[in-house]
């Protein structure tokens, strides 16, 4: 799972960084406000930490930008501002929690650990279908069948099932699946969409995966 952590504090940053990555995390940091919104906005990271204040645009600034662009990672806000308004401020915002400064790095990674295991247990099922827990076997609920995803068919559905109904971008499920640095082409994503689609139909799912012309692909699934 992904995690970009925007903090202008580069020594704490890089604490967390490192901290995050004992967790297995890939983690991107971004220094300033104007270059951590830029990344954000990506719409690839798992979670973001959030400082709110910072050079350039503000963590509040960048939340509401988040969620009015309805970026679906989950936010951390990290700040030295520990007032209730302050707080209240961003969980209203739409913030999925609020850490103070000075805080010790085994509560931020223990708090971004539940953070990301309650995604992942949301990310699994959409519609009728669902992700068999710890194998990658795709289960349509309505008629009980199942069949096996390779491994980069289980991160593409992954990424699908973890933003129904949601236009993800050639670039996003790219950068997702195979990561940043990859140069796999849009050919090769265009082909695991048509292994996908087949499975769908052979274990009768209503959901269908949509190319929507000039943005990208959405899941479209029917309530189970």
């Amino acid at each position: 799972m992904r995690v970009l952590v925007i903090e202008d504090e580069e020594t704490l940053a890089r604490l967390i960084e490192s901290r995050l990555k004992r967790e297995n995390y890939e983690v991107a940091v971004a220094l300033e406000g104007d270059a951590g919104l830029l990344e954000a906005l990506r719409g690839i990271y798992d979670l973001i930490i959030l400082d709110v204040m910072l050079p350039g645009t503000s963590g509040f600034d960048i939340l509401s930008e988040l969620k009015q662009r309805r970026i679906p990672s989950r936010v951390i806000m990290l700040t030295a501002r520990g007032a209730l308004e302050d707080k209240l401020h961003g969980l209203k915002a739409g913030a999925d929690d609020y850490v103070t400064k000075p805080f010790h790095l085994e509560e931020l990674a223990a708090r971004v650990n539940v953070q990301l295991r309650q995604q992942g247990a949301n990310g699994r099922t959409a519609g009728d279908l669902e992700l068999a827990d710890q194998s990658n076997l795709l289960v349509c609920r309505t008629t009980g069948k199942s069949i096996e995803l390779s491994a980069r068919e289980l991160g593409v559905m992954e990424y699908l099932l973890s933003h129904p109904q949601q236009v993800l971008s050639r670039d996003q499920i790219l950068d997702r699946v195979w990561g940043l640095d990859s140069d796999v082409t849009a050919n090769n994503l265009e082909a695991y969409l048509s292994f996908l689609r087949r499975k769908l139909h052979s274990i009768g799912s209503a959901a269908a995966i949509k190319a929507v012309r000039g943005l990208g692909y959405r899941l479209e699934i029917k309530d189970a």
